[in-house]
């Protein structure tokens, strides 16, 4: 029976918990914002990992990936001692910049809502066009489309 996720997969989340607690259990620095990983990718001889991490407080992400990152050796030490693995990866902390990214995508999507909602209200010149225009385009659809009764169909008759 085949495996459904790959070795590198598997290591990767193992990792993944490993950090969460070694960060939270052993590392006591308090300039360290509330950290979460969320996403360890791994390469295939499985030596080498990238850990994407997010902090609650986003002025802090810097000095935090900065803080990991010059902790990883302790961290690479302490996760070799927790699981059983030929080779330790090396670590390389980096910021998760998709939750960012996602809420500005959000900011977004709301302003473009807000201002669809206010170019659709009652008595606005825009709405007016809309209406005119939607009557043209109907007006030709139906002569494209129309009642073929009556009507050769040239293809029919190859």
């Amino acid at each position: 029976m085949p495996r459904e996720f790959s070795r590198s997969q598997r290591m990767a989340e193992q990792l993944r918990r490993e950090l969460a607690e070694i960060v939270q259990d052993e590392i006591k620095d308090p300039r360290l914002g509330f950290i979460s990983f969320t996403e360890v990718r791994m390469s295939r001889d499985l030596s080498h990992a990238i850990i994407y991490c997010s902090v609650l407080n986003s002025e802090q992400l810097a000095e935090s990936i900065e803080i990991l990152n010059s902790a990883a050796g302790f961290i690479r030490k302490s996760i070799g001692r927790r699981i059983r693995a030929r080779i330790v990866p090396t670590l390389k902390f980096v910021a998760d910049e998709s939750i960012i990214r996602g809420a500005a995508m959000d900011e977004l999507i709301s302003e473009a809502i807000r201002s669809d909602q206010r170019n659709d209200r009652p008595g606005n010149k825009h709405q007016g066009n809309d209406a005119q225009a939607g009557e043209v385009q109907g007006s030709e659809e139906q002569g494209d489309y129309g009642s073929t009764e009556g009507d050769v169909d040239d293809h029919s008759k190859v």
